[in-house]
């Protein structure tokens, strides 16, 4: 669904506006998040940007994600919302609190399980992450690109991409890369930071998962778990779930993590054949073919039966 006609109209008739994404952000999320408020800045607008996830470390090399503020920062409520990366109001969080009686929403999202929350729309699919949707409005608007903005966009597309390598990253996708690149964009800097940095509690984490590491019979799914003991809060866990998906054979990778004893977050990846996003869906929650997740109110050990029998058969059903 494209709608920059009326995206663009809708930041034209207001001047102050709350933006958002989805909560426990990525690179996408931070960098259209970002980008919007830079945008929105340069054509004269208030902004506050919020999130109910603290920015996670790897991204805070950007000075402007300490504008990002908590929801219990913010005490106004908001008439004109910009929802990005968001395939649900679900995804917000605690940022809907934010929100005043009959607010308008702009939504902006790459997600096929996007419900269609917004006043607004602009929600496509075929891209491989929400700042590619973000580029192609701000060309549409003739607007400029400075690299601070080129910088945001840039992240997002290197992170949900995969560093380039996903089956995401289309020609358009590169050559949206290269422009940003000719524009200054630091991209093996970007690519240090977002991508090979890691700490050591990470990689205390990551040995914590890999010790239950389990394949089913046939070797094509594979899995991990966390306990609500082995993360520290606000600990990340993204790339963890691509170590089960990454072995030879496997075609599904998951991350069972524990966050409370009847509540449990379900992290999917597939290589080729599984579509976890509709798999995701199915619980509830969201995302891609090849990468989506969502919350299971249910021990960890249902969590992982549900999940797991559900698959089994959604394989079968798909090679029958």
């Amino acid at each position: 669904m494209h709608n920059f006609s009326d995206a663009t109209r809708f930041i034209q008739q207001a001047d102050r506006f709350l933006v958002l994404s989805h909560l426990h952000p990525d690179g996408d999320a931070i960098g259209s998040t970002l980008a919007m408020g830079h945008l929105l800045r340069s054509l004269g607008k208030e902004v506050v940007m919020v999130n109910e996830s603290p920015v996670p470390q790897k991204f805070r090399f950007l000075p402007e994600t300490r504008e990002i503020l908590m929801p219990q920062e913010v005490s106004e409520k908001f008439h004109h919302v910009i929802a990005l990366d968001a395939a649900d109001r679900e995804r917000m969080g605690t940022c809907r609190e934010l929100f005043a009686d009959g607010v308008q929403i702009l939504n902006i999202d790459h997600h096929a399980t996007n419900d269609l929350y917004g006043t607004i729309n602009v929600v496509m699919p075929t891209a491989a992450a929400t700042v590619e949707i973000l580029f192609d409005w701000i060309e549409f608007m003739q607007c400029k690109v400075d690299l601070s903005l080129a910088s945001y966009i840039y992240m997002g597309l290197l992170t949900d991409t995969g560093g380039f390598r996903y089956s995401n990253t289309t020609p358009k996708v590169l050559r949206q890369a290269a422009r940003l690149v000719e524009l200054g964009v630091k991209s093996h800097e970007i690519a240090d930071i977002v991508l090979e940095t890691t700490t050591i509690g990470q990689l205390n984490l990551l040995q914590k998962a890999l010790s239950t590491l389990q394949l089913a019979q046939d070797g094509s799914i594979a899995w991990m778990v966390l306990k609500r003991n082995d993360i520290e809060p606000d600990q990340e866990v993204e790339g963890i779930v691509n170590y089960a998906r990454n072995i030879e054979g496997v075609d599904v990778g998951i991350l069972f993590r524990e966050i409370d004893e009847q509540t449990v977050k379900v992290s999917l990846r597939s290589r080729k054949k599984t579509d976890v996003g509709q798999l995701a869906k199915s619980f509830g929650g969201g995302g891609h073919a090849r990468a989506a997740g969502c919350t299971i109110h249910a021990s960890l050990e249902e969590a992982q039966k549900s999940v797991l029998s559900r698959l089994q058969a959604k394989r079968e059903f798909e090679e029958a």
